[in-house]
Parts: structure tokens; C-alpha cells; sequence
């Protein structure tokens, strides 16, 4: 269940914008909060009808658009044709390892690349919003499979 926290930040955020505060995009907004690891908008609906939410497809994709533009979560294309969200509201930022065999996705966390990051910005005087680090490859279990390196 979301927190009170950020109920009132999406509420604040949806008021702004002049977007309509309905109980369906704070059901969503649950339902990712309560979400562990990456999914996709149609996983997401699916599991929001299994539990007997009445909430549409619509809103789903549309209420992840907003939860996107309001920093709550981050959207990726990990090697696949189509997106893949995780919530990012109240936890660190970390990076992905992405087996292109199985399609298992491995977060990290190296300050190292932070720092990185940050010296390039300073050169090139850039102010970032937000940044994403994925190495692409294979797992130990699909390289042992294959026999690969």
C-alpha cells in the first residue's frame, strides 16, 4: 500500500498538472509501490485483475505515464520490444547486469560510475535529470550452459 507520503506527493503532482485525482490511479499507484523487481504495463494490469481491481488497461498505461513524469518510477528497454518499469520512490539508485540468453536482470550498486557520471557532467557544464548504467551479456548459468567464456 503506498505510503502517505506519496499519496500526497501524486496527489500534489496530478493537481498541478490539472490531471484528475481518481481512486483507480491510486490503486495503481499501490500496486506499484507494492511491486518487487521489473514489470511491464500489461504484467502490471494482469495482476491488478487477478487481485479484483477494477481498474482498466488505459488507465494502467496512462497512470504509469504520470507515475513516470512524477519520479516514482523509471522505465527501461532491457534487449526486449517492449518497456519494463520499476518504482524507484524510495530506494537507491543502482545499476543492471542483462543476460541476453535468459533475460535475468541483476542490479548493482557502484558509486564509482556515480562519480563518473558526475565528473563528465562538470566538464561538459550538462545538468543531468536521471541516468541509467545496463551492461549487456551473459549470466554465469547461460555461459556455463553454452560452454562459452
Amino acid at each position: 500500500m503506498a505510503t502517505d507520503t506519496a499519496k500526497e506527493t501524486f496527489r500534489n503532482f496530478l493537481k498541478a498538472r490539472g490531471h484528475r485525482v481518481t481512486p483507480e490511479r491510486f490503486v495503481v499507484l499501490d500496486a506499484v509501490l507494492g511491486s518487487r523487481g521489473h514489470f511491464d504495463a500489461d504484467e502490471l494490469f494482469l495482476k491488478m485483475k487477478a487481485h479484483g481491481h477494477k481498474v482498466s488497461r488505459a488507465t494502467v498505461y496512462n497512470t504509469l505515464d504520470l507515475l513516470l513524469k512524477c519520479g516514482f518510477i523509471s522505465k527501461y528497454r532491457f534487449a526486449e520490444n517492449h518497456s519494463r518499469f520499476e518504482k524507484v520512490f524510495g530506494r537507491p539508485h543502482h545499476d543492471h547486469l542483462i543476460c541476453l540468453n535468459c533475460g535475468e536482470i541483476t542490479e548493482f550498486v557502484n558509486d564509482k560510475i556515480a562519480l563518473v557520471q558526475s565528473e563528465i557532467c562538470r566538464e561538459k557544464n550538462f545538468k543531468p535529470q536521471s541516468a541509467t548504467f545496463q551492461i549487456f551479456g551473459l549470466c554465469a548459468k547461460c555461459r556455463d550452459r553454452s560452454g562459452a567464456s
